[in-house]
């Protein structure tokens, strides 16, 4: 990939942890997070992501404010435009990963499968959508090497050159469940298979 082809068209740190209650309170809000989703595309302005998502540019700037103050928004760039410096957001890092937070911290995020159950649906009726969702009993310590696995896919899937006319979301989760178990096998005399 040519620098020119880089996704998004500006530097910034893979991971990074977030932990603070600026922090969640600016991720969680839906039009802060789709800001910075379209960020993960290409560095824009204020008047490039109102356009975007059908907001006026003064309630994209205060959400722009919010992510920029919490330090998950900077400057990357700027061009002159009659006399006005135009300035072009990005991200700092291309994921935003949610570190040990307090108990009271949770309530402030967002459950991603519901966001991702809510826009698929459409997708489902159109009989476009392709989901999975599997059980397995397995120690703490392999679910998190296997979440290892799903993060490096997410930054393979964030990275794809942008192109053709289709947003596709890409959800992934990874958590305890109430669900049946079969115990374990006996392993007395006779068993044949």
């Amino acid at each position: 990939m040519s620098s020119n082809d880089q996704v998004p068209d500006y530097d910034l740190e893979d991971l990074r942890i977030v932990s603070s209650t600026a922090e969640l309170r600016a991720m969680a809000h839906p039009v802060r997070a789709t800001i910075l989703d379209l960020l993960l595309e290409r560095a824009a302005t204020v008047g490039e992501l109102a356009a975007a998502i059908g907001r006026p540019a003064s309630t994209v700037a205060h959400h722009v404010g919010v992510l920029a103050h919490a330090g998950m928004l900077r400057v990357v760039r700027t061009r002159r435009v009659r006399a006005v410096d135009e300035r072009f957001y990005g991200r700092t890092a291309r994921i935003f990963y949610v570190g040990v937070i307090r108990p009271e911290q949770a309530r402030m995020l967002t459950n991603d499968l519901a966001v991702a159950a809510a826009e698929s649906g459409p997708a489902h009726e159109a009989d476009d959508l392709r989901a999975v969702i599997r059980h397995a009993r397995i120690p703490r310590e392999r679910a998190a090497e296997f979440w290892e696995h799903v993060l490096q896919l997410t930054h393979e899937f964030t990275r794809l050159p942008r192109s053709g006319e289709t947003v596709y979301g890409f959800a992934a989760g990874l958590y305890p469940a109430d669900y049946p178990a079969l115990p374990e096998p006996d392993a007395g005399p006779g068993l044949r298979a």
